[in-house]
């Protein structure tokens, strides 16, 4: 699974307006509209990648591969 695919089901769990608003809050404006469009053209920075995660409670972690 490609990870927009990972980031769109996080997102449809938390509440995609509720994020937006916790975003917004930390000085770049975000909307629903805004976050779907950069998911589904695959524009989404890594940056913005961690934040949304970092909102909802998540992180990435980096695991060696054995």
């Amino acid at each position: 699974m490609a990870i927009q695919e990972d980031i769109k089901s996080l997102l449809a769990k938390k509440a995609m307006t509720r994020l937006a608003e916790l975003l917004s809050q930390n000085g770049k404006k975000y909307s629903v509209q805004s976050i779907s469009k950069k998911l589904s053209n695959k524009t989404v920075k890594f940056e913005e990648v961690c934040a949304f995660l970092d909102v909802m409670g998540y992180k990435i972690e980096y695991k060696e591969k054995n």
